[in-house]
């Protein structure tokens, strides 16, 4: 193993809960290395992220190691309750976003401005796998829709380079939460992307990661990888035969919009189990690992609980965002064994 992935779902508010997850992490990485400025970045080597993920990671990596994992989810803490906010004009308007998106973008993109303000996907530190989906709306080009993966290696290597702030709105542009959003390279303002969120095809990027991890030279497939995939919690529902039956299209728009993110994170863990149970370790690692107690070397998938968090992806309450947090650290005391692992891990593989 010599290539580690970290990989965080879309989810929106509930991004809160493994940006906590990755504060303990950190902390564990300090603690071990000695290192007080010890930073997720110094440890993994491609950071996916989708929607909420995408925002979480591209903070992870921003130079100078401006945010650490605590800053970073201090963002939704400090701004989420402004950026899930509609006035009584919007709400009107929206007509509970049967008519309109539920939230203006103006908050999201203020936020993202502060944050991310005048920095290209180039300036990152690590390679990216941040995903969205354009719809196609270039009529001057005639795009075919299709996921964009935006990635900072080809940024560097292929002239395809974006501002940050532009392609994450992109990333979160949440189909009847958001606006599409278009997006253009810098190089060239008249090949845009019309984007809307990347939940709609890869809640879980952590497929998206392992396919771009096979470009780099010292990657021969997983079983040269290390991959850390976090959820931010779901409910799944289910439903009885007599209440779907004669469901229409409107009955259908919202549950099917979430039976597609559901289902998606749920086949992207199938694949990544399969693959990652066709190896074994190799005999150089297991010598080096063997004080190391860890279930999987490659891939560790953490679904949070929400335990009394609220599974709506734009709850801003106070008191969902204290649940969140709250869940965010009891899913690492519960996970603790396994994060502990993964810190050595990362540990071993650095040095």
């Amino acid at each position: 193993m010599s290539f580690k992935i970290l990989s965080i779902d879309g989810g929106g508010i509930r991004g809160i809960i493994p940006g906590q997850i990755l504060v303990s992490l950190e902390k564990k990485l300090i603690k071990k290395s000695g290192n007080p400025d010890a930073r997720l970045s110094d440890y993994f080597d491609l950071f996916a992220g989708t929607s909420t993920g995408a925002i979480l990671a591209a903070a992870y990596i921003y130079p100078d190691k401006k945010f650490s994992a605590q800053s970073a989810v201090d963002i939704y803490i400090r701004e989420g309750q402004k950026i899930f906010y509609a006035d009584l004009w919007q709400r009107i308007k929206s007509l509970g976003s049967w008519n309109d998106e539920k939230y203006s973008a103006d908050e999201l993109e203020r936020v993202l401005d502060e944050a991310f303000g005048g920095l290209k996907l180039s300036d990152l530190v690590k390679p990216s796998c941040f995903v969205s989906y354009d719809i196609g709306g270039n009529e001057a080009i005639a795009c075919q829709p299709a996921p964009v993966i935006f990635t900072q290696h080809d940024a560097l290597e292929k002239n395809k380079d974006y501002w940050l702030k532009e392609l994450l709105r992109g990333s979160c542009a949440a189909p009847t939460y958001f606006e599409a959003a278009q997006v253009s390279t810098i190089a060239n303002s008249e090949k845009h992307h019309l984007l809307i969120d990347g939940g709609v095809v890869a809640n879980d990027p952590t497929l998206c990661a392992y396919s771009e991890a096979l470009k780099f030279d010292k990657v021969d497939g997983i079983k040269d990888m290390l991959i850390l995939s976090l959820g931010t919690g779901n409910v799944y529902e289910s439903y009885q035969y007599d209440t779907v039956s004669n469901w229409g299209k409107i009955a259908w728009a919202k549950p099917l919009v979430n039976i597609s993110i559901d289902g998606s994170s749920q086949l992207t863990q199938y694949h990544m189990e399969k693959i990652t149970s066709t190896v074994e370790l190799a005999e150089r690692d297991k010598a080096r690992l063997d004080n190391i107690e860890f279930e999987s070397s490659i891939y560790c998938r953490i679904q949070p609980e929400l335990y009394d968090a609220d599974v709506s992806l734009d709850n801003t309450s106070a008191e969902n965002i204290e649940r969140l947090q709250y869940a965010g650290i009891k899913n690492a005391e519960v996970n603790d064994k396994k994060l502990d692992r993964i810190a050595d891990l990362l540990l071993v593989q650095n040095s």
